[in-house]
């Protein structure tokens, strides 16, 4: 196990817009069950990510910023410091490249 604590998670606005998105084509093309798994997903990851905060790989494109691919549909970018690690953006994988943080 870390010898730290565990750091909290913080979601920016581009997140939750991002969240919305997904949940609103998530609602429009399935149901409310794939929705529940995107949540359950999210909570999986910040379990893990509070513990082990770089336990994911830096982004090819920015290396400030780590990738975490929680399904085959779903990445999110995060960034970590001394206080907190913050969710930057929650894409959908099928985005073109040039759409990442």
């Amino acid at each position: 196990m870390p010898d730290r604590d565990s750091l909290p998670v913080i979601y920016s606005g581009r997140s939750f817009e991002n969240t919305t998105e997904i949940k609103g084509y998530l609602l429009l093309h399935f149901t409310q069950r794939e929705v529940d798994k995107l949540y359950a997903l999210l909570q999986s990851f910040e379990r893990v990510v509070t513990v082990f905060p770089d336990l994911y790989p830096k982004s090819i494109k920015n290396k400030k910023m780590h990738r975490a691919v929680l399904s085959k549909q779903l990445s999110v970018f995060y960034t970590v410091s001394k206080k907190a690690i913050t969710i930057v953006s929650i894409m959908d994988n099928r985005m073109a490249y040039t759409r990442w943080p």
